[in-house]
């Protein structure tokens, strides 16, 4: 069974509707899909009534907008429980207005005329928290920058003017919450933790006493060499190997279905997933 446990949808900051991502999983030819948004995870129940008209899986996810510090560690989670992850999901999207707030006056202060009810404009969800790419689309729209990439690099990256990672939860947070919904927690795409590989290591380690449960070992900028690593690690603590693409649009270099990836019979077990046609 092929698989792509990451996607990103308009019920974040992606710009896919959910429609058009299974017709992509169909062509791709999966029999497996997670979406996950940026702290939330309300577009799964949808997006499986989609998929599994087309035969298609579906497992419930979300990715965790985590801060170990000043550095971004985001974590995936499957399969949890929608009624027992709610207060945390309200703690994310809360924080998402406030974190939001801080940046919008940062970005005022530096002269740029943009408001938060042009940013909420920018959402296709209504109740989709507030991302750091509504904000640039904004500052896109307004001329302030050429496109959003521009935006990241030169004010919200750390160290920029305005850089923000107030109210965000710490992994040990997110890989408890997940846990304790009964989900799968899953370190997204170690390669771009901007950490050491022994610190990484040591840091992934201390994580599984809190109930990290997996690496995102497949990814779409891994290389090979960083794959293999990965895919070693994990089996030398004992983890799921996981793998998604990260698309948040189509006709980008990210392409739902890449890179291949086809899940162990122990992750489909642990996702209750049957590894058969619907």
């Amino acid at each position: 069974m092929k698989a792509d446990l990451h996607i990103h949808s308009y019920f974040s900051d992606g710009m896919q509707n959910l429609v058009d991502i299974v017709a992509a999983a169909e062509t791709a030819k999966l029999g497996l899909i997670a979406l996950t948004d940026h702290d939330t995870a309300d577009g799964c129940k949808e997006i499986s009534s989609l998929a599994a008209e087309k035969g298609i899986k579906t497992v419930t996810g979300i990715e965790v907008s985590a801060y170990d510090g000043r550095i971004k560690f985001h974590t995936l989670g499957y399969g949890v429980d929608s009624e027992k992850f709610a207060p945390f999901q309200k703690r994310l999207f809360e924080s998402s207005l406030k974190r939001a707030e801080d940046i919008i006056y940062k970005l005022n202060g530096c002269g740029f005329n943009i408001t938060l009810e042009e940013v909420f404009a920018e959402r296709e969800y209504s109740a989709s928290p507030v991302h750091g790419m509504h904000i640039a689309r904004v500052m896109v729209k307004k001329g302030y920058v050429s496109n959003c990439d521009k935006f990241f690099k030169k004010f919200l990256a750390y160290g920029k003017p305005a850089f923000s990672c107030i109210h965000r939860p710490s992994p040990e947070e997110a890989v408890e919450a997940i846990t304790s919904a009964g989900g799968l927690a899953v370190v997204a795409h170690p390669a771009r933790i901007s950490m050491s590989a022994p610190a990484l290591f040591d840091r992934i380690k201390s994580l599984i006493a809190c109930g990290l449960g997996g690496i995102e070992v497949y990814y779409t900028t891994h290389t090979k060499e960083q794959t293999a690593y990965y895919k070693n690690l994990a089996e030398s603590l004992g983890l799921f190997a996981t793998g998604g693409s990260d698309t948040h649009a189509s006709g980008g270099s990210r392409v739902i279905g890449q890179p291949c990836f086809e899940p162990s019979a122990s992750l489909l077990k642990r996702l209750n997933i049957e590894n058969s046609k619907i």
